[in-house]
């Protein structure tokens, strides 16, 4: 792959392929930002690579609706119901969290679940935005079936990621965003691009043998012959049971509290999601605490180690985004396409700097 795009060119090109599809300009300027923030971060499964497939496409069939209603079915002074209508689903995700913050400035926390939504982006933006406002964030959603549970090889539960962002006295907050799964779909369709296997033991097929053909692996996940393996592996020998019980506790936590889809039910278009705001100020004083947290951030990465440092979560990504500007986003050929496909569907005057 070469560099194919500077992220001023991509965050241009991707507004006005929403705006052109419909979005409105506002909100397309937010899902252009959690769409960079991913590639900004380094978390390449989840940048530019789903733009076409999950959000241009989807719109383009009716699908998903461009224009987004946030529907507050229930509330509480400390939380609410919400039903996204099937909307975007970055839109409908902060707006969420806009309103867990907000409870929680108020009441000390602050929660809020959605039903009826679609694919968010890294869930780590969302506990991002209450870390920004020195509060503790947390961030969850189900998602299509794919991940077997323990001892089992149809895929149930979705990779179900978990997100919690914790404000420091550093110049970037603690900021943890993984699957539950040991990989995701998004990743695999990232192999399958440059041509790549997928690592032996995060995917087995329907007879309990691993798979690590990326082709064959989506082909397979889609018509349920495969499934992806829970965080620690198959079996209880690497302690996958845990990774299975901490996504079945996301999968409650995004569908039964609002009443939404859950396990086989969920399509991709009827997800759920889950915002928790903890304001700091309410338990202690918050520039102590940032204080405190910050030190065990830095005792952790001075600690005895094996090779040259000890990271704590989101420092990567921090040091991703620093580099990020000079990096730009490469683009293997297929993205390429993809980009310059939308750009003519959509009649876009927009010429490409890889086309030069």
């Amino acid at each position: 792959m070469d560099p194919g795009l500077s992220f001023e060119e991509a965050e241009n090109f991707i507004r006005d392929v929403f705006c052109a599809l419909g979005v409105p300009e506002g909100d397309s300027r937010l899902c252009a930002d959690v769409i960079l923030t991913a590639d900004r971060m380094g978390i390449t499964s989840h940048g530019v690579n789903r733009m076409k497939p999950f959000y241009y496409d989807r719109i383009r069939k009716g699908l998903q609706s461009p224009v987004t209603e946030l529907d507050i079915i229930r509330e509480s002074p400390s939380t609410a119901v919400i039903d996204g209508h099937t909307g975007m689903g970055m839109v409908i995700a902060a707006g969420a969290m806009g309103i867990a913050i907000e409870k929680a400035s108020e009441y000390g926390m602050g929660m809020a679940v959605v039903r009826n939504s679609t694919h968010y982006g890294i869930a780590g933006y969302y506990a991002r935005m209450a870390a920004f406002k020195g509060m503790i964030g947390m961030s969850g959603t189900n998602a299509r079936p794919s991940v077997a549970p323990t001892f089992g090889t149809e895929g149930m539960l979705g990779t179900n990621p978990l997100a919690v962002g914790i404000p420091t006295d550093e110049d970037f907050p603690f900021l943890l965003d993984c699957a539950t799964s040991l990989t995701q779909r998004g990743k695999i369709e990232y192999y399958a691009r440059l041509g790549k296997e997928v690592p032996d033991g995060w995917v087995i097929g329907a007879d309990g043998t691993t798979m690590t053909d990326p082709a064959a692996i989506l082909k397979a996940l889609t018509n349920g012959q495969a499934a992806l393996v829970p965080l620690g592996g198959p079996g209880e020998e690497g302690a996958g049971y845990k990774g299975y019980g901490l996504s079945t506790v996301i999968e409650v936590l995004s569908s039964a509290l609002q009443g939404g889809a859950f396990l086989k039910s969920v399509t991709g278009l009827n997800v759920g999601h889950f915002f928790i705001a903890i304001d700091v100020e309410s338990f202690c004083d918050p520039e102590e605490f940032k204080a405190s947290t910050g030190e065990i951030l830095r005792q952790l990465r001075s600690s005895r180690r094996i090779g040259d440092r000890v990271f704590t979560a989101g420092e990567k990504e921090y040091l991703s985004m620093l580099a990020s500007e000079e990096r730009g986003i490469p683009l293997d050929e297929s993205l390429k396409r993809e980009f310059m496909a939308m750009r003519d569907e959509l009649g876009l005057d927009h010429r490409f700097a890889f086309e030069e």
